[in-house]
């Protein structure tokens, strides 16, 4: 079947920040390449005076056993190199010629030719499958993944797949097989359907800790989720109209900031989609990114009405430049201390924002100063203009005191 490389044409792979290394291999590349040449041709016109006609023999098996030799040199050097320009680059790339790989695997990442040749106005002659570059660092999963019947009933592997993306293998190959399929009885019409339960059995509780509603209100799942499946009794009721304190802002008080209307926006890491159903009162369309880490947030939103979007925040956002008058994210920005990180989801978030939008920072965790002042030199780079500011400390569980950010900002027009 041959090897399926992740390269730059393919439009999978991710690469790592340029290397000064990289001149490096191109030196010793081009180094290479001219002393075996120069090998090779004074292998083949040296020719000493003394030479005698009965030792042409000995010395053709000479030149022959030298060129031997410098093939040879050659083919390891190209190894090496290519090993080199792969670890540099950082891709990587998924040998389907190895025993373990399911056969599924292989169909879908096969190149397959276009019918009828090449396209003319793309230019291209065939069709590339797209997968995570990272998929290659767990093959065994994604085999796993990809082990199925082809027409019947996928296996009930969702958590799989998640664990999948939280390594960076994103995005996932596509399967030829039936999801499983959960009737969902019961649903209510909208809006009713934005603060009203339906059946816990419309949810799919497989890989889950807790198996019911009343389990995952009784958890803090996460900073901005604690107690937020109860829509009908809990604080979710009062989310985003009243403020418990100064890092709460109000909804209205938000939408009154803009200039030119709020009509559609994006909501990172949006819990059990309170925001969106805040914003739909209100006839804005809102998309809610998030995975179902420990609970089905995603079937919840849906439930309610609302769109949720299944991805990691790893993940280039899948709209265009300039789409949304209002971004909302609290500790989704959260991404492990990593600058860098922090830095590449801050740039496809303003891009996303259209010129004159809103970032709305909601309830931000600071855990350092440093922490804080990284984010704050980070919006200052931007060019935002804080329209609202607001840095207000919280007693969590333990009793102990932490810092939150919230903040509006708008998003400058730039030459």
């Amino acid at each position: 079947m041959g090897s399926v490389s992740l390269k730059i044409g393919d439009g999978t792979a991710r690469f790592k920040r340029a290397s000064m290394c990289s001149s490096a291999v191109n030196l010793l590349m081009l180094f290479s390449v001219i002393t075996t040449n120069l090998f090779a041709l004074y292998a083949f016109t040296y020719h000493p005076s003394s030479i005698h006609h009965h030792h042409y023999p000995k010395n053709i098996s000479l030149i022959s056993e030298k060129v031997s030799l410098i093939l040879r040199e050659i083919e390891s050097s190209q190894k090496k190199l290519a090993q080199m320009e792969k670890d540099l680059l950082g891709y990587e790339s998924i040998d389907l010629s190895r025993p373990n790989i399911a056969k599924e695997l292989k169909e879908f990442l096969n190149r397959h030719q276009l019918p009828l040749g090449k396209d003319s106005r793309t230019g291209i002659t065939e069709m590339v499958a797209s997968v995570g570059h990272s998929c290659e660092k767990s093959t065994d999963l994604l085999s796993e993944f990809m082990s199925y019947k082809v027409n019947g009933l996928c296996p009930d592997d969702w958590s799989l797949g998640q664990k999948l993306i939280l390594q960076g293998c994103e995005p996932l190959p596509r399967r030829r097989c039936f999801a499983k399929t959960i009737p969902k009885v019961g649903l209510q019409p909208f809006p009713i359907s934005l603060w009203n339960n339906v059946s816990e059995k419309i949810y799919s509780w497989s890989g889950l800790g807790c198996k019911n509603l009343a389990c995952l209100n009784s958890k803090k799942l996460n900073r901005d989720c604690a107690g937020c499946f109860d829509i009908t009794h809990g604080y979710e009721t009062q989310r985003y109209v009243k403020a418990r304190s100064k890092n709460d802002f109000v909804i209205d008080d938000v939408l009154a900031m803009s200039s030119g209307g709020i009509r559609i926006s994006f909501d990172i890491g949006g819990g059990s989609g309170t925001f969106a159903a805040r914003m739909a009162e209100r006839n804005v369309t809102v998309v809610t990114a998030t995975l179902n880490v420990d609970a089905p947030f995603n079937e919840f939103i849906a439930a309610r009405g609302l769109f949720p979007l299944y991805f990691s925040l790893d993940y280039r956002f899948p709209f265009h430049d300039n789409v949304f008058d209002l971004v909302h994210v609290a500790n989704g920005l959260d991404v492990g201390g990593r600058s860098e990180k922090l830095e590449f989801l801050m740039f496809d978030i303003d891009r996303v924002v259209r010129a004159g939008g809103l970032l709305w920072l909601d309830n931000y965790y600071c855990s350092t100063d440093d922490k804080k002042r990284a984010l704050t030199r980070l919006i200052e780079r931007f060019g935002y203009k804080k329209l609202k500011w607001v840095v207000g400390e919280k007693m969590n569980g333990a009793g102990k005191s932490e810092a939150y950010l919230s903040a509006v900002l708008q998003k400058p027009v730039r030459a």
